[in-house]
């Protein structure tokens, strides 16, 4: 369903009533709140917004600390998510997509990640994936795969990571070898969100020489023989989504699952990752914006020295600068979104800047807001930790904050 169709959700929200400290509390579209004065949306980014937050309300945050102290994957929850259009945000409407903008995708992950910022990041690497067919594969790939990918029938990972290669992604040696009307497969991808869980796996491997020329795209789907997994892995954060390795033992993968032509899967995969950076920062922006609201409620109710701790210039003035980084980071992150959507000579690079500044601010705008806790911050009761441990990875992902800034200087350097 269309997210336009769906706007009614919104009407049946519960209101602003925080709860258990468990459960984060229920964040106002940034738009109405007092330290977010300035954003501009149009009146269907705001009912695309109003969506988003009536979800995380009603069907994420209420289930977050389980999800995260169970790993659990909230499949259910990701599939009624996608009947709100959440499957294929930014994918073409003819194959189930609901054809949004890259603004409009960036509003929507923020306010889905003040409910579960962890289950957000693995919508939108699905989101991802289902892109890179849409916009790359053949009209015969788009129509066998991404119906079900929009609806959230089928999930999608992404494999790029090696556990030899990581930031220097061009040195992968996971091998396809030409074998009639199949590629055989043979190696390893690490760190694989979806990991074991995922029906269909977008990789990256080796069909040419060395560098980035030599690098192809296939699908691969889950019940192909050769294909196994690694173990699940244990993570500081993102627990409510699997993380595996990716094992490839003369894996046959028929040709018609080859995404573009060979030698295109660097291009294609880059290409991913620039939204995919986008998509990421957004994430960390609504963990923000619900750690602002967290320490600000407890900073009302908290009482030291015989008056609560919000009469405090101090936190005050920590609180105001936490609120400026937000909307800063937010500014940043919709301007990238913008030129990557125009399809800007800048793009790249601002995709690359809008990551580093929104998830280093980001962190450390919910790292205070623990602080902020006290020794309440640092238990497993109260949301706010889980925030800080679902975000920190975010500098990691989707190439490292230090290979944004690889990415920034080449583009000052570049003529």
């Amino acid at each position: 369903m269309a997210l336009r169709a769906a706007r009614c959700l919104w009407k049946t929200a519960a209101g602003w009533s925080p709860g258990r400290p468990l459960s984060p509390p229920a964040p106002r579209p940034p738009d109405r709140a007092r330290h977010s004065c300035i954003d501009r949306l149009s009146d269907d980014q705001k009912e695309f917004q109003k969506v988003a937050f009536g979800f995380a309300l009603n069907e994420m945050a209420p289930h977050m600390a389980e999800w995260d102290q169970k790993e659990i994957f909230p499949v259910e929850t990701m599939r009624k998510a996608a009947q709100l259009g959440f499957g294929g945000i930014y994918i073409r409407p003819d194959v189930g997509g609901s054809g949004l903008s890259r603004v409009d995708t960036s509003i929507i992950f923020e306010a889905l990640s003040t409910g579960c910022a962890s289950t957000t990041a693995y919508i939108s690497i699905h989101n991802m994936c289902t892109w890179m067919i849409d916009t790359f594969g053949s009209e015969e790939q788009r129509q066998a795969y991404c119906p079900a990918l929009c609806s959230m029938e089928s999930f999608a990972s992404y494999c790029l990571t090696e556990p030899g290669s990581g930031s220097d992604a061009a040195s992968l040696i996971t091998r396809a070898k030409r074998d009639g009307d199949c590629y055989i497969l043979n190696g390893s991808k690490a760190f694989i969100s979806g990991g074991g869980e995922a029906d269909l796996y977008v990789l990256m491997c080796r069909t040419g020489d060395r560098g980035p020329k030599g690098i192809s795209c296939l699908l691969v789907e889950k019940d192909t023989p050769g294909l196994s997994f690694g173990k699940k892995e244990k993570k500081v954060g993102w627990n409510s989504q699997p993380t595996r390795a990716v094992i490839f033992e003369d894996c046959a993968v028929p040709i018609s699952n080859l995404i573009g032509k060979e030698g295109d899967g660097f291009s294609i995969a880059m290409n991913g990752l620039n939204g995919g950076r986008i998509n990421i920062a957004s994430c960390s922006l609504g963990a923000a914006y619900a750690s602002i609201l967290m320490a600000r409620d407890h900073l009302k109710v908290r009482k030291q020295f015989g008056e609560p701790l919000a009469n405090s210039q101090y936190l005050q003035f920590k609180l105001a600068e936490m609120a400026t980084g937000l909307v800063a980071a937010r500014l940043m992150v919709r301007n990238a979104a913008a030129a990557l959507q125009e399809g800007r000579q800048d793009a790249v690079a601002l995709c690359a800047m809008a990551k580093l500044f929104a998830t280093d601010e980001c962190f450390t705008i919910c790292n205070q807001a623990l602080q902020m806790h006290g020794g309440y911050g640092y238990l497993k009761d109260y949301a706010v930790q889980q925030f800080v441990r679902d975000i920190r990875v975010h500098q990691i992902l989707e190439g490292t904050n230090e290979v944004m800034r690889m990415l920034i200087s080449r583009n000052l350097f570049h003529d």
